[in-house]
């Protein structure tokens, strides 16, 4: 499928499209203006002959204003400079055999470019590659990249989808990146944003208006996906970031907020399709994931291959809130719809998916959230203890190690890495950093001073407690400070390293091959603080958890199996002990 949007190089020249059905004229400047053919629905058009890639470029709207490619390839001068013409084709990839890895294969380490390492880039991620397959991390998965206003930022205030972030290098640097990646077997994962723009450098509202809905996100105007052009907007997006830069795998953030209107088919149905298209021409494995607050069910199976509508899995946002609260006893925000039986929750996530599968939700509104998740599969489910949100969306950006004990993290991570769920860790925590990750931008003027206002309102108890000691989101300083701590480890963290590989050597030789076909069991809260579970593998084996997830000794069950980890469980179990057996 050719895409609609972007400059599209030739063996003659270059193609430039922009819909702009707002726009009464439209003129393409280089280095002098070329005026651009109107078509039907909006679209205005321009062949130059003779140019080439690396060509800068902009559209002048009315006579009145500069603007970029919204489908620029690349940014060189940040979002209000020139768009770049790339020739994506020209990139000389080097795992030319790599067909991706299967789902349950999946294990995933979240990660922000920018403070991955000290120079925060593309390239030198590179050295850290070997690290996390020597962990046994199987895919890489990168916070946005769709080009931010500014050199600083997490990535969710994207405007220009289609370019990678200027910040951390060049387009053919992130290629180098992904390729290298492959070559050590390790998936690459790209979180996308659909939901909205971010508020600064966005131009859409002036030429095609048509973009937006009067419906509003918590971070703008809501996307109108009902006009056929802004939806092929997004799924050529995906496809850019699936075939261009050969990503195996999407995360949709907040798909709960994509306006979806009675009748209409959904774009993340369309979306699916469409990757499913490519896995299937290009003999790929390609794999969607939702962040859905709506816990729906329906939109998800793991089993469809290639996609087709359906998306792999969710991130399991209840399974985190569970053990965050048992860890720290924090009860605000979303932490108070986990309240009356935390261990219990614990044992419904395990036992079927979600916690909420329809209960009333006090922090969504009292209304019922979520839908039946136990006939799903359970790597249907992403688990995590941590992630960019849960320590970014608090006032010090503190890490679970910072607030929580030691000893009940880690009985928390041998649940999380050999359950029969996807893991996912959030970079550094293989090892226990305790570097924090505050939340940082990089506006200026009105914006900037909006979004300290908002962080002040927000966090008002932490200003009012600790004052200027709240990091400024805006402050250089705030995102150096999150730059991981490699070349330092403490023993201790030495310790959970090597703790960490372990349980993921054991779930390569022990869990993943048995994924396949495997369904939810049974598990079961224990007023003692006991906690055990089962799951049916697909090789008809019976996986066994029994866990002790308290400060004092315990009686201990009688059950059979072969332990896996944790030793032969005796007559008691220690304080924050974990056993996993397999039996038949």
């Amino acid at each position: 499928m050719r895409p609609s949007f972007g400059a599209k190089l030739g063996k003659d020249g270059v193609s430039f499209r922009l819909w702009a059905p707002g726009a009464r004229r439209v003129d393409l400047v280089l280095d002098k203006r070329h005026a651009m053919q109107r078509r039907e629905d909006g679209w205005y058009v321009a062949d130059i002959a003779g140019l080439t890639a690396g060509a800068r470029y902009k559209f002048r709207i009315d006579d009145e204003l500069d603007v970029p490619d919204p489908a620029s390839a690349f940014q060189p001068e940040d979002v209000f400079g020139p768009s770049e013409v790339i020739d994506h084709d020209s990139f000389e990839w080097r795992a030319k055999d790599w067909r991706g890895r299967p789902w349950q294969e999946t294990v995933l380490l979240e990660s922000h470019v920018g403070t991955f390492t000290q120079q925060g880039s593309y390239r030198t991620m590179i050295d850290k590659l070997d690290h996390l397959v020597a962990t046994g991390i199987t895919a890489l998965e990168l916070m946005p990249l769709a080009d931010f206003a500014g050199k600083r930022g997490w990535g969710y205030d994207g405007v220009l989808w289609y370019a990678p972030d200027s910040a951390y290098g060049r387009p053919e640097d992130l290629k180098t990146l992904i390729d290298e990646a492959h070559l050590r077997g390790l998936m690459v994962f790209l979180d996308v944003v659909y939901n909205h723009f971010g508020p600064e450098g966005n131009y859409l509202g002036r030429y095609a208006p048509s973009f937006f809905t009067d419906a509003h996100t918590p971070w703008g105007s809501a996307i109108d996906y009902r006009v056929p052009q802004v939806r092929a907007f997004a799924v050529e997006n995906a496809l850019c970031w699936l075939s261009d830069y050969r990503f195996d795998g999407l995360r949709l953030d907040a798909a709960n907020h994509i306006i979806a209107f009675p009748g209409e088919q959904s774009v993340l149905h369309d979306l699916s399709v469409a990757a499913g298209q490519l896995a299937q021409a290009t003999g790929r494995h390609i794999h969607l994931v939702l962040e859905n607050g709506d816990n729906r069910a329906s939109l998800l199976d793991p089993t469809e291959e290639p996609p087709n509508g359906k998306y792999r899995g969710q991130w399991n946002d209840d399974y985190h809130h569970v053990w965050h609260v048992m860890l720290t006893r924090e009860s605000s925000g979303y932490y108070g719809d986990y309240q009356r039986s935390p261990r219990g929750d614990l044992a419904r996530a395990l036992a079927s998916g979600f916690v909420y599968q329809g209960e009333v939700s006090a922090f969504w509104g009292n209304k019922p959230r979520g839908e039946p998740s136990r006939l799903l599969p359970p790597d249907t489910f992403v688990n995590f203890l941590q992630n960019h949100d849960q320590i970014g969306n608090r006032p010090f950006g503190d890490r679970l190690e910072s607030i929580a004990s030691p000893r009940a993290i880690e009985a928390a991570l041998a649940v999380t890495l050999l359950a029969p769920m996807v893991p996912m860790l959030f970079m550094g925590e293989e090892w226990g950093s305790k570097k924090p990750f505050p939340f940082f931008c990089d506006f200026h003027g009105d914006l900037a001073n909006a979004v300290r206002n908002g962080r002040r309102q927000e966090y008002a108890w932490a200003y009012e407690k600790y004052g200027d000691e709240v990091p400024d989101p805006l402050d250089p300083a705030t995102p150096q400070s999150a730059v991981l701590d490699w070349e330092s480890r403490t023993p201790e963290e030495h310790a959970r390293l090597s703790l960490v590989r372990e349980l993921l050597r054991i779930r390569r030789d022990e869990i993943m091959p048995r994924l396949a076909g495997a369904t939810f069991g049974e598990a079961k809260a224990e007023e003692s603080d006991l906690l055990t579970a089962h799951w049916h593998m697909g090789d008809g084996a019976t996986l066994r958890l029994v866990a002790n997830l308290s400060g004092r000794d315990i009686a201990s069950p009688q059950i059979t199996g072969t332990p896996i980890w944790g030793g032969e469980p005796g007559d008691r179990l220690p304080p924050w002990s974990v056993v996993w057996l397999l039996g038949r």
